[in-house]
């Protein structure tokens, strides 16, 4: 990759992949790593940035890299933890703080003529995240910011390109957040912003011919962006050689199946429908917990694409749509010590008697990025602005075991909900829709006769790339008639309620 790289540090911070995402929309290209796997060869990256944690500078347990290569040789950038990290270990205090600050603040000083601070201001508004406080700064530091509550909110060290701050640019809410790191990374790192979409296809079908040469590859379409978009770059690549698979695991939204393989007619890929639905209902039969789904779902996908793979001579690679959020919520931030939220049907490797190698185009893009790679390729606007679906499909929206007539009452709700949303013209406005099915009944009353059927949720919320996410405020007489079709035409449900959880501290998916 012949362009200026960010490395980034991930102490456990929630937020480090917003961190990321925030600097490649100054279209630069960053990378997280473990604080505890620094990566060898630093001369690869113009800049560094240290993220937060869920851990405490003053822990006998806190994290304490080794940044001998970095600090005083790279620009370095603290933010949160890392403020109070390089504070704490080089002549400052960190002390608990007697007001813990989370959410919304406000600057109250701002160092006049500060490149770093450029287009901040007093009154300009920041995210806090913290429980800890910088009491005293660091040997050589100056102060850049406060806000009423945090006194050192931000500064930097005298005599070198380090700069540290105790709120958080990456989230939306802080106004100049962006600014910030274009200040940092483009005005004083002199990081070039040259990585992007159309760069990232050119290098990566290059990466691509070089990686597979002759080899066939088979990869499985799910009808969805990610696939898509990873069959696209292929077929820039070895043309014919690609193989798809588009699999009815049946668990897929109402009449997808054929739906999708008309789709692709006109996109000029090989592709084969593969009907599996009765496998995966039969292996799912009386599981409920939603870990064990997944894997059980991700290990059929495996079983049926080997089998479809040996009916491909010489075969030699899985392509896979994978992207940054699944490897993220899946090994922690990339092995590094974030908590573990849930795994992905499509990540972790292949069994040993799985006789392919794995190649994932879109590894390191996030969902934002892998539309924007689409578009730059041509590709039909409708099919990239479809909403995200999980790779489980119902599965992981039909709480408790699965049974064909649950999935076919989820399959009719979901199909009166989005239909819904594309008739009153609400479809675009939404990042991603869906409805989930209880495990449990209610009592309602129909034609004077008392039933007892199912529950389910709509779910819409508005998101840049799924890592944090907002319910989305529908108006009220469309989840009227909404919930009226719902109840009317689908036969054993008797009560629809809205989901109003944002990401965090809910996830998107309940399972």
């Amino acid at each position: 990759m012949q362009h200026d790289k960010v490395l980034i540090l991930d102490f456990g911070s929630q937020y480090t992949q917003l961190i990321a995402r925030r600097v490649r929309e100054l279209n630069i290209y960053s990378e997280i790593h473990p604080f505890n796997k620094i990566p060898t060869n630093l001369d690869d990256y113009k800049a560094v940035i240290l993220s937060g944690s869920p851990m405490s500078v003053r822990s006998e347990d806190a994290f304490h890299p080794d940044l001998n290569g970095i600090r005083g040789v790279k620009p370095l950038l603290g933010v949160c933890y890392g403020a109070q990290y390089l504070a704490h270990f080089s002549g400052g205090q960190v002390a608990e703080s007697n007001t813990r600050e989370y959410g919304r603040a406000n600057l109250s000083f701002v160092q006049e003529n500060e490149p770093f601070l450029a287009g901040s201001s007093s009154g300009s508004q920041v995210w806090m995240s913290h429980s800890d406080t910088i009491k005293k700064l660091p040997t050589n530091a100056k102060l850049l910011a406060s806000t009423h509550d945090v006194e050192n909110a931000a500064y930097k060290i005298e005599g070198e390109t380090t700069f540290a701050i105790q709120f958080h640019p990456e989230v939306y809410h802080s106004t100049d957040g962006k600014q910030l790191l274009e200040n940092f990374l483009v005005n004083i790192a002199e990081v070039k912003p040259d990585w992007t979409p159309n760069a990232f296809v050119d290098e990566t079908v290059a990466d691509l011919k070089a990686q597979l040469g002759n080899d066939k590859v088979v990869l499985g379409l799910s009808g969805g962006v990610d696939s898509s978009v990873a069959a696209m770059l292929l077929h820039k690549a070895i043309g014919e050689n690609l193989y798809c698979i588009f699999v009815n695991n049946g668990l897929l939204r109402k009449d997808e199946f054929s739906s999708v393989l008309q789709q692709y007619e006109g996109m000029g890929l090989n592709v084969k429908g593969v009907d599996a639905s009765a496998r995966f209902l039969d292996t799912l039969a009386g599981e409920s917990d939603p870990e064990k789904k997944r894997k059980a779902i991700g290990r059929v996908f495996i079983e049926v694409f080997d089998d479809e793979a040996a009916q491909i001579q010489d075969v030699t690679w899985l392509a896979q749509g994978t992207i940054y959020p699944d490897v993220i919520e899946s090994v922690s931030a990339t092995g590094g010590p974030s908590a573990t939220i849930k795994s992905h049907h499509n990540v972790g490797g292949l069994p040993d008697f799985m006789k392919l190698n794995i190649v994932e185009p879109l590894k390191a893009l996030f969902k934002d990025e892998v539309r924007r790679v689409g578009a730059s390729m041509g590709m039909d606007k409708q099919l990239l602005g479809r909403h995200p679906f999980p790779g489980p499909g119902l599965a992981i929206r039909i709480l408790g075991d699965i049974t064909a007539e649950k999935v076919r009452i989820l399959q009719e709700v979901d199909a009166v909900f989005i239909n819904g949303l594309r008739e009153w013209d609400l479809y675009d406005k939404v990042w991603q829709a869906g409805a989930i099915l209880l495990p449990v009944n209610s009592v309602g009353v129909m034609g004077d006769e008392r039933t007892y059927e199912k529950v389910v949720v709509l779910r819409a919320v508005e998101s840049t790339d799924g890592m944090t996410a907002d319910w989305v405020d529908l108006p009220y007489k469309f989840l009227q008639k909404v919930s009226n079709d719902i109840i009317n035409k689908v036969k054993g449900v008797n009560r629809v309620v809205y989901d109003i959880s944002s990401k965090p501290p809910a996830t998107i998916e309940w399972e």
